[in-house]
């Protein structure tokens, strides 16, 4: 999970400053405000770990196979605001449950621009409660390594260049001595919080009438939800899961969200293709033959219970096609599930619904305002604004953006107005 992420610099954004990120986050605003900007951070960082090439300090993209995001240019990642030194910060706070030995930390990385035009870290900070690693970067691609508060570099020179954003290179770790094993896991942990991201777009695949599948299980979902159907096969049919954990979570919540009773797996004959059945009204249908709404939502529920517990989930609009009562319950999912299963859902919304329903699930005291956040982003001379949204117990919000969501209680007002004048005119 990431508790805290500061941005310097980034894209849109001059200075977020420290961005509690708690187990339910919701980022609204206009379109094209920077919200995208805030997840696409931490998802630049991720294929940066999962890059092949351990060398790379930032994987900006172009694979549109493997990676996540095409950023473009080093120009293109920074503020265009942004003048000496020209240079952009990612910096968060992790935590994992399941670490005996670096359970907490902090990452923070700056990043230039090389004379070649290529993208270099500038400083590297790893903290873990009582130790700090630190590398800067020198002349000419040199680089020196600091451990706590020396002021002086256990080691310096171009091998001390860091692996992938987050990494000490081996030849380091070596030279660090007993510091090494330290350093070395607190790489591995971050590693794994930015590897174990699960991420689902706003465009998702369209739904197929069947699906082939070779028995294994998929790593994630994907971005646009493509391997959603594997994982739901996988949570049903291989031995040695939780059996049927996925299947039976995506039938309760398309359930509760009136879209349907249930969810089956049928395989076709003996081939390897299955088909997804929903049964509604009594009636059994092919995926391919029931609204939109389903397909686009299943991806949402398969993540929700597919992803490792512990991890972080970033969602965009997960809404889309879905009517105004399952938009709301889409709040009771996340409250409900990041509880059960300890995972940490970062949402971007335009669902006034959703957002409703937030403030009623606080009201009845079925989550906590220590347990939700919500911000509100918006542009201002050329860069991205952030605003917290102030949620009391009671689920109200005293600083409310005037007219987003627009103004439900004034459009009912001159819709009354209207009639009292027609029927005072004598007009139908």
């Amino acid at each position: 999970m990431f508790p805290r992420l500061k941005l310097v610099n980034f894209k849109a954004w001059r200075d977020t400053g420290d961005l509690a990120l708690k187990p339910v986050t919701m980022l609204l605003g206009t379109n094209s405000s920077g919200k995208s900007s805030l997840i696409q951070s931490l998802l630049l960082l991720k294929q940066t770990v999962q890059s092949p090439d351990r060398t790379v300090h930032l994987n900006l993209g172009g694979d549109e196979v493997n990676d996540l995001f095409n950023f473009g240019s080093f120009d293109d990642v920074l503020n265009q605001a942004a003048t000496s030194p020209r240079q952009f910060t990612i910096a968060f706070d992790f935590r994992r449950a399941d670490s005996v030995r670096i359970r907490e930390g902090k990452f923070e990385c700056s990043y230039g621009q090389t004379s070649s035009g290529s993208v270099a870290v500038q400083t590297l900070k790893l903290h873990t409660d009582s130790r700090r690693f630190q590398v800067m970067r020198r002349d000419k691609g040199a680089y020196s390594i600091l451990v706590d508060d020396e002021t002086q570099p256990r080691m310096k020179g171009r091998d001390c260049a860091p692996e992938r954003s987050i990494a000490l290179s081996a030849d380091v770790i070596a030279r660090l001595d007993k510091d090494g094993p330290l350093a070395e896991d607190l790489s591995l942990a971050i590693r794994r919080d930015l590897e174990g991201i699960s991420y689902l777009g706003p465009l998702r695949r369209k739904p197929e009438r069947d699906y082939p599948w070779n028995k294994t299980k998929p790593g994630d979902v994907g971005s646009d939800g493509r391997a959603a159907v594997d994982a739901l096969l996988a949570s049903a049919l291989l031995k040695g899961e939780e059996q049927n954990i996925v299947v039976n979570g995506v039938s309760d919540w398309l359930a509760r969200m009136k879209l349907a009773e249930k969810l089956e797996v049928h395989q076709q004959g003996r081939s390897n293709r299955y088909e997804l059945v929903i049964h509604r009204d009594g009636v059994a249908c092919n995926l391919r033959d029931v609204g939109i709404g389903v397909s686009q939502v299943l991806p949402v529920l398969v993540v929700a219970y597919f992803s490792p517990k512990g991890s972080t989930i970033i969602l965009e609009e997960p809404e889309i096609h879905l009517h105004p009562l399952a938009q709301s319950v889409l709040a009771e999912l996340f409250v409900e599930v990041s509880r059960l299963r300890d995972v940490q859902f970062v949402v971007e919304t335009h669902s006034e619904h959703l957002f409703r329903r937030v403030q009623t699930l606080v009201a009845k005291q079925t989550v906590s305002t220590d347990d939700v956040a919500l911000y509100f982003v918006e542009r201002e001379d050329k860069s991205a604004q952030l605003r917290t949204l102030q949620l009391d117990e009671f689920g109200r919000v005293s600083n409310w953006p005037e007219g987003f969501f627009g103004d439900a209680l004034g459009e009912t007002r001159e819709q009354a107005r209207l009639m009292f004048e027609r029927q005072k005119k004598g007009t139908p």
